[in-house]
């Protein structure tokens, strides 16, 4: 059987992520230092987890996380390049966010935390299809 994800519902929760992403770097000193640091790059990776389900709604949950995942760690290491026209783009808010500015290990441990609260979403929304 296929599973075929619902649209506006990944749209939604797209949009949550998106929300809770931008408040988290908002609302930064009322979160822990240890989760701060952290939270941001994995709700964008939650993003992209759920933008790729959106798109490809038939796709199988593992394909979509290798595929969210290679593009989460594809960014991450595009920040070792740094030339004048892409430290431009950069330099923007929807550039910086999009792009970030500059490589960390420790932003590979938290996209693959992200993706891995999207399989954990999408496993508990199949069960809790499968009650109803």
């Amino acid at each position: 059987m296929i599973y075929k994800r619902n649209r506006l519902l990944y749209a939604t929760m797209t949009m949550v992520a998106i929300i809770l992403g931008l408040s988290s770097r908002k609302m930064a000193k009322f979160i822990p230092n240890l989760l701060n640091v952290y939270l941001g790059d994995a709700l964008w990776a939650l993003m992209i987890f759920l933008v790729f389900g959106f798109v490809f709604r038939e796709m199988k949950t593992k394909s979509v996380a290798i595929s969210g995942i290679l593009f989460c760690y594809l960014i991450e290491s595009s920040q070792l390049y740094h030339a004048n026209w892409i430290d431009t783009i950069r330099n923007t808010t929807i550039g910086g966010l999009t792009l970030g500015y500059g490589f960390l290990w420790s932003d590979l441990l938290a996209y693959t935390l992200g993706i891995g609260v999207g399989v954990t979403i999408e496993i508990l929304i199949r069960v809790l299809k499968k009650v109803d």
